[in-house]
């Protein structure tokens, strides 16, 4: 079967088709760097980052871009209350992202433009859009006709008659200098003590919408392949992208556009004004909630839909995380034990498991369903689990060692392409703060006390230990094996 997505554009799943046979052109609408990132912005990410991941897995050579915005009222209202600058603001933020999407494993973009690195083919496109009767000036600040494009509207299936109504009764300076309610601004004129750029309309700065459709024509081209965002982007930022892109260069700007879901906390929209708000590093730091896992949290659903952060769906990932994390930690545990060698190598698909990886396809190509992928990586983990077990109470698996090493490797491979890794188990918040040689010091005091048949102490660091996460197995011979 081949890959099917479901566009918005046309409200369909459609054969992915792209422009250049074997090459992907993506372009992301990132973040305005005011702030730190919240959960809505971890799952939007996290699916964007998984798309790319499969079309790479599936051969594509994936072009990404990802822009941010760092000119925008909300950043200049924060450089007040900083009393800092525009610029400083938006370095710090843009960090803050980086720092929260590496924990994630979001890998980086091809390139981050940056709006304000883009003023001159933001001017460019605005002098195109004028030349062509699209575009008019008005006391400084320059709009977009909306009634001169036929096809407003065709991503949003919006009716402009409806938003002009919707939009009546509005009486500020911006409306008075429109022609038509519905219009919008493509350059915004200075207002005092703020940041501006020359223009023969005067000193300003760009509208927010003119800046994607600048940063994906430089970067990408007049036509790219795919277009993500979140969906509270389809209207207006998505569908005036469309509109300017496509009246300045007769080319359809994407021919996929991919929406995600938006987040719910406990069954309500996340917002600050409702103060169920909550930021990627309090959910990681304070939460103690690991990063696997919330990754986990975020693929367990449909991308399109919406997904609800609860109490109970986060231990329920982490659960689920845990089981994932012993399957791909199987090889580095048990494979010197089993005679495996040469653990980093890496393995072509042709040496995997090719009925793990044909079911894996299908599901993926099937609109991305990251629920049937994990689905296999479940059956996976859970039989290297139950091996890992064996070799513990047994000193050898069950299984021909040959075979697990080849479900490792298969795990491990499918796994990455979702984004999920193996991490290490030392977490304070999951070993009670224990590292390896502070547990092997305790087994070593419950030896001495079973020893001294003092099974009093014996069996309290036992118990403190199981509460601490850490599993104890008696062997033969008085030896003590030891699992998280």
């Amino acid at each position: 079967m081949a890959l099917q997505l479901y566009n918005t554009l046309s409200r369909k799943r459609e054969d992915f088709q792209p422009l250049e046979a074997g090459q992907v052109k993506m372009y992301c609408c990132g973040v305005t760097v005011y702030d730190y990132c919240h959960l809505g912005h971890a799952r939007s990410y996290i699916a964007w980052d998984t798309v790319r991941r499969y079309l790479e897995w599936s051969g594509y050579a994936v072009r990404y871009v990802q822009n941010f915005t760092d000119i925008d009222d909300k950043i200049l209202k924060r450089a007040r209350a900083e009393k800092s600058s525009m610029d400083a603001v938006s370095d710090k933020y843009i960090e803050a992202y980086y720092a929260d999407m590496d924990r994630l494993n979001i890998r980086r973009a091809d390139e981050y433009p940056r709006a304000t690195h883009t003023i001159d083919g933001i001017k460019r496109l605005i002098h195109e859009l004028e030349n062509k009767g699209i575009a008019y000036a008005a006391e400084g600040d320059v709009y977009y006709a909306v009634r001169k494009y036929a096809d407003y509207g065709k991503l949003s299936k919006r009716n402009l008659d409806d938003l002009e109504s919707g939009a009546s009764g509005r009486v500020d300076d911006e409306a008075s200098k429109k022609q038509d309610p519905s219009d919008f601004a493509l350059w915004k004129a200075a207002k005092p003590d703020e940041p501006f750029w020359e223009s023969e309309w005067g000193n300003g700065r760009p509208g927010w919408h003119i800046e994607c459709s600048a940063m994906v024509r430089d970067r990408l081209g007049d036509s790219i392949d795919i277009h993500v965002g979140g969906g509270d982007l389809m209207f207006p930022h998505h569908e005036n992208e469309i509109a300017q892109s496509e009246a300045a260069t007769g080319e359809q700007l994407a021919t996929y556009w991919m929406h995600n879901g938006m987040v719910n906390v406990g069954g309500v929209k996340m917002s600050k004004s409702l103060g169920n708000f909550t930021t990627i590093r309090d959910l990681l730091d304070k939460g103690h909630i690991q990063p696997m896992a919330m990754r986990l949290f975020v693929l367990g659903a449909n991308y399109r839909k919406p997904i609800d952060f609860t109490e109970e769906a986060m231990t329920a990932a982490t659960n689920g995380w845990q089981t994932l994390n012993e399957g791909l930690r199987f090889g580095l545990d048990y494979g010197s034990k089993l005679g495996w060698t040469n653990l980093d190598a890496t393995w072509e698909k042709s040496q995997l498991d090719a009925g793990a990886i044909a079911t894996f396809n299908q599901v993926m190509d099937d609109d991305f369903n990251t629920s049937g992928a994990l689905a296999v990586l479940f059956d996976m983990a859970k039989k290297l689990q139950r091996e890992a077990n064996v070799i513990m109470h047994k000193g050898a698996a069950d299984a021909d060692p040959a075979t697990l090493e080849t479900q490792w490797h298969t795990l491990t491979v499918l796994a990455d392409v979702l984004g999920l890794t193996a991490t290490d188990v030392v977490a304070a918040e999951t070993t009670g703060g224990l590292d390896d040689a502070a547990i092997d010091a305790l087994v070593e005091q419950r030896t001495a006390a079973k020893a001294a048949k003092d099974f009093g102490t014996a069996d309290r660091i036992r118990d403190e230990l199981k509460e601490a996460g850490i599993t104890l197995i008696d062997q033969p011979g008085g030896k003590v094996a030891w699992h998280r």
